[in-house]
C-alpha cells in the first residue's frame, strides 16, 4: 500500500500588533510633553539662568520620558 504524503500544516496566524491604540495614544502624549518642554527650554526672554530654562523645562522633559516609558510598558 502507499502511504499518503501530507504537506505542510498551515496554520491560521492572525496578524496583531505589538501595541493597542491605547499605547499609540499615550506615546503621542508623551512626545507633546517632551516637545512642550523643549519649547519652555527655548524661552523667549534673554535671561539664561531663568527658572522656566533651568529647572521647569528639564523636569517637563523627563516626565515626558517617563510617561513614554510607562506608555510603551503598559498591557
Amino acid at each position: 500500500m502507499a502511504e499518503k504524503k501530507t504537506g505542510p500544516v498551515v496554520k491560521d496566524v492572525k496578524s496583531e500588533l505589538v501595541f493597542t491604540k491605547q499605547n499609540y495614544q499615550l506615546l503621542l502624549i508623551s512626545i507633546a510633553i517632551v516637545a512642550v518642554g523643549f519649547i519652555l527650554m527655548m524661552g523667549t526672554t534673554g535671561d539664561i539662568y531663568d527658572f522656566r530654562r533651568t529647572l521647569l523645562a528639564p523636569i517637563v522633559v523627563l516626565a515626558g520620558f517617563a510617561f513614554g516609558i510607562y506608555a510603551i510598558l503598559k498591557k
